[in-house]
C-alpha cells in the first residue's frame, strides 16, 4: 500500500490547515473560498426525483437507465453541438474527478507512456498519471511537445485554476493535432455551463470535431451547474470505442452511479430554469468579490470562465494567503496548481451571499 501512496505528491490541501484556523478567528468567522464547493440548495425538481427513485434495491447498472442515457446524449447534443451523438457515445460516471484519477489506470497506460496537461491545472491529472506509474508531461501549448510516448492528452476549458478559455479555433487546431500523432484527448469541461466573458465551446462541438468522435472525449459534471457535488453526477461523452472499452473495465469494478442519482440526473439535465438561476447567483458573487479584490490592490488574469478569480498582488502566494487569513478570508495558493502559479491565488465565489458580502467589507 505504501508503495502506491509513495508515488503520490503530499495532499496539498494538508498545508493551508494553519492558515484555516486564523482565518477561523476572526471575530465574525471565516469566508472561506478555497475549496470552491457548492452552497446553495439542491433545485427541488431534482431532490423530488432523487426521493421518487429511493426505494431502489436491485443494482443499478454502469451504462445507466435507457432514460439517463437519452438525457445525456440529449443534453449533449444540444448543449455541446455534438449533433452525431447516439447512446454509444455516452457513460455515466462516478463524479469527474474519479475518473481523472482513474483514466490513465483503466486506459491500461504505465512506465513508458506519458499523461499530459496544462502547465497550471486541477491536481488530479498529475495524480492519475503517478497512480498507474506513467510519467506526467506540463505543456503551455499541448501541439509543441513531443508526441512521443503521449497517451494521453488533458484539455481543460474553462480552466480551473485560471478560468482561461480556449478558443474554437485552438480546439480545432489540437484536436487536429492529437489525431495525426494517435494521441487519445480527454476534455475537461466540467464548467462549461459558467462562461462570463468568453462563451466555451466543447471540444465535442461539430465545428471542432467535424462531426466525428475518434479519439476525442469530453468530461461534464453536474456538481457546479445544478450544486449537486454532494450526488457525485457526472459522465463523458465521445469516442464510442474507448467508451465501450471503459464500460467494460467499469463493470468488472463496480463503478456504478446510484440509482436515485441517476434519476435525479435525468431531471437535472431536462431543466435550463435552475442553471440560468444559479448563474445568476454566481454572477453577483462575482462582480462583488472581483470589485472588491482589486480595490484592495489585486490584479485579476483570465477569469472570463469558471468559479473562480485568479489573482495576484505580484507576491509569494502564501504571503497572499496569510494577509487574506488575517482578515478572516481563505483562498486556495496558487501552487496548488504548478509552480507557475507561485505568485498567485484562486478565490472561488461559491460563499453563500452573506459570506461574500462580510468578505467584500472586509476587504474594504
Amino acid at each position: 500500500m505504501a508503495a502506491v501512496s509513495d508515488r503520490l505528491p503530499a495532499f496539498p490541501w494538508d498545508k493551508l490547515e494553519p492558515y484555516k484556523a486564523t482565518a477561523a478567528a476572526h471575530a465574525d468567522g471565516i469566508v472561506d473560498l478555497s475549496v470552491g464547493t457548492p452552497v446553495d440548495p439542491v433545485p427541488q425538481l431534482i431532490q423530488r426525483a432523487l426521493i421518487e427513485a429511493a426505494d431502489s434495491p436491485g443494482y443499478p447498472t454502469v451504462w445507466g437507465t435507457v432514460a439517463l442515457r437519452d438525457a445525456i446524449t440529449g443534453w449533449v447534443r444540444g448543449r455541446l453541438g455534438a449533433s452525431a451523438a447516439e447512446h454509444r457515445n455516452v457513460l455515466p460516471v462516478v463524479g469527474s474527478k474519479e475518473l481523472v484519477a482513474w483514466l490513465p489506470t483503466q486506459l491500461g497506460l504505465g512506465a513508458g507512456d506519458k499523461v499530459a496537461y496544462p502547465r497550471l491545472a486541477y491536481p488530479t491529472y498529475e495524480v492519475g498519471a503517478r497512480l498507474c506509474g506513467a510519467e506526467a508531461v506540463v505543456y503551455d501549448d499541448p501541439t509543441e511537445l513531443d508526441p512521443a510516448g503521449v497517451k494521453l492528452l488533458w484539455l481543460n476549458s474553462p480552466s480551473n485554476p485560471t478560468g482561461k478559455v480556449l478558443a474554437k479555433e485552438d480546439l480545432v487546431r489540437i484536436v487536429a493535432w492529437a489525431r495525426e500523432h494517435g494521441i487519445l484527448l480527454f476534455s475537461d469541461e466540467c464548467y462549461l455551463e459558467l462562461g462570463w466573458e468568453a462563451e466555451p465551446v466543447s471540444v465535442l462541438h461539430d465545428d471542432v470535431c467535424g462531426g466525428s468522435y475518434e479519439g476525442v472525449v469530453a468530461v461534464h459534471s453536474l456538481s457546479k451547474r445544478s450544486n449537486l457535488a454532494g450526488y457525485r453526477a457526472a459522465f463523458v461523452a465521445g469516442d464510442a470505442d474507448v467508451l465501450g472499452e471503459l464500460l467494460e473495465i467499469r463493470k468488472h469494478g463496480g463503478m456504478m452511479t446510484p440509482a436515485p442519482v441517476q434519476a435525479a440526473t435525468v431531471a437535472a439535465l431536462g431543466d435550463d430554469a435552475h442553471v440560468e438561476e444559479q448563474r445568476e447567483r454566481y454572477a453577483a458573487r462575482r462582480t462583488a468579490l472581483r470589485t472588491a479584490l482589486e480595490g484592495h490592490g489585486f490584479r485579476v488574469e483570465h477569469s472570463e470562465a469558471s468559479l473562480y478569480l485568479w489573482v495576484t498582488r505580484d507576491e509569494p502566494c502564501w504571503d497572499t494567503v496569510a494577509h487574506l487569513a488575517g482578515l478572516g478570508i481563505l483562498v486556495a495558493p496558487g501552487d496548488f496548481y504548478g509552480e507557475a502559479g507561485a505568485q498567485f491565488v484562486r478565490v472561488a465565489f461559491t460563499a453563500t451571499d452573506e459570506r461574500v458580502e462580510a468578505a467584500v467589507k472586509r476587504l474594504g
